[in-house]
């Protein structure tokens, strides 16, 4: 019993090892032509543990998922899917409520009852064909809904994008999933393996897609997820003002930048942080200023008399 308690603390060492490997081979540098995103000051480690995560599904979680496609009808497939949806359901009326939304909450709860009795324990989904709505909603939406800042992106070891807030709140979705409150661990942690494979398995297309489209998937997911979240947390209409990555600070978008005076009127003076340089057309020549006459320099004319007679020609 020792030695295979032995063996597997070495082979848990020797994969925190690999791990640490990955992750601190990818902190110090970037790709070559890749721009700091201020979204992502982790972008080094991020794209590490992204690197490490693609590794890790595609050797065990995609072909699995692939499998459980293949051999699982769609009829099946669909069935888990609203078992697991139902059970999310609960949850999303909790944080429904958190963030003063009671549409969203009425929405869940009776989303909830009728899958539960009519839905056979959720199987099926008849509340969607009375058009209720699904409305997911996570602790890390209602952290952002009530002004916490999403803080920068990270990526999470398995779990994939996230956040620094939705990290956080990761502890409390766990708990607060009524998988999580399974007593049997050997059904809980089956419940968990079912939930990811599915999941994987009805993205499968999507991955597939991205691999072959984008040029750089990190880049891609990263602002999709950052996007996604975004919306969510905002119900689909984010605010206009949303900070501008593609300008250095203090400068202003040449949309917001005033539009020049019309002719004949003076032209408004702008505030300038600096000494503004006059800009020339190339080869162009100015001729050098003449100095300023002094006023006592130059003798004034004296003015003509009325009692000098005029000159005779």
């Amino acid at each position: 019993m020792s030695g295979q308690n032995n063996s597997a603390w070495r082979r848990a060492k020797w994969g925190a090892g690999v791990l640490a490997l990955v992750v601190v081979s990818g902190c110090a540098s970037l790709p070559d032509g890749a721009s700091r995103d201020p979204r992502d000051p982790w972008e080094g480690y991020n794209r590490s543990m992204f690197r490490f995560n693609e590794a890790v599904d595609k050797a065990v979680l995609k072909p699995v998922a692939t499998a459980y496609r293949d051999v699982v009808p769609q009829p099946v497939r669909t069935g888990v899917g609203n078992f697991f949806g139902n059970l999310s359901d609960a949850w999303s009326f909790v944080n429904n409520v958190l963030q003063a939304k009671p549409e969203g909450a009425m929405s869940s709860f009776w989303r909830v009852v009728i899958n539960s009795t009519m839905g056979l324990g959720g199987v099926l989904d008849p509340a969607t064909e009375m058009r209720l709505e699904r409305r997911r909603e996570d602790f890390g939406q209602t952290l952002g809904r009530w002004g916490v800042p999403d803080g920068p992106y990270f990526v999470l070891p398995v779990l994939g994008p996230s956040t620094v807030r939705d990290s956080a709140a990761l502890p409390v979705d766990f708990y607060g999933s009524p998988i999580g409150h399974v007593s049997d661990v050997a059904v809980r942690n089956s419940l968990y393996g079912v939930q990811a494979v599915n999941t994987r398995a009805n993205v499968l297309g999507a991955t597939e897609l991205l691999e072959s489209a984008a040029l750089d998937p990190y880049t891609f997911q990263r602002d999709a997820y950052l996007q996604q979240r975004r919306n969510d947390i905002h119900a689909g209409t984010p605010p206009e003002d949303e900070e501008r990555y593609d300008l250095e600070e203090g400068e202003t978008p040449a949309a917001d930048a005033p539009a020049p005076a019309a002719s004949g009127a003076a032209p408004a003076r702008a505030p300038t942080r600096a000494p503004r340089r006059v800009l020339r057309r190339p080869g162009a020549r100015t001729a050098p200023k003449a100095p300023a006459a002094a006023a006592s320099d130059v003798p004034a004319a004296p003015a003509p008399s009325a009692s000098q007679p005029a000159p005779v020609k």
